[in-house]
């Protein structure tokens, strides 16, 4: 083998690492922008829900909401309650800690702490 040839080999072993890296980097920019968008879309629909919530509210002031609107309006009222509790803990110190151990303690004890939008086992 000549000595350009082994020098070649040896500089497309030694860039692995640094192809490593990069493609470990690009993965977790690609997981991190679907995390994103997963919460942007849940975000949205959470608002959209929110809208017609108070839509059904102004509809029941003037006697012209049925019960079960006003069963889906308190739902998504509850659904809105919830997420401003883990809006208290976002607030603390450790949030990236403690709101994951919120939620795991939530389960296990029985108790969604998640708004309905951000379930993503549909039921």
């Amino acid at each position: 083998m000549c000595e350009n040839c082994r020098m070649r080999v040896w500089i497309y072993f030694a860039k692995a690492p640094i192809r490593v890296v990069r493609i470990s980097r690009r993965r977790s920019a690609t997981r991190l922008k679907r995390a994103m968008v997963q919460i942007k879309s849940a975000l949205a629909q959470e608002k959209q829900e929110t809208k017609e919530m108070l839509a059904t509210y102004k509809k029941y002031t003037q006697r012209q909401a049925s019960a079960e609107e006003m069963q889906a309006a308190n739902k998504q009222f509850v659904d809105l309650l919830k997420g401003l509790g883990l809006g208290v803990f976002a607030v603390l110190p450790f949030a990236p800690i403690t709101i994951p151990l919120v939620i795991k303690l939530g389960r296990m004890v029985g108790v969604e702490i998640l708004p309905s939008s951000f379930n993503n086992d549909k039921k």
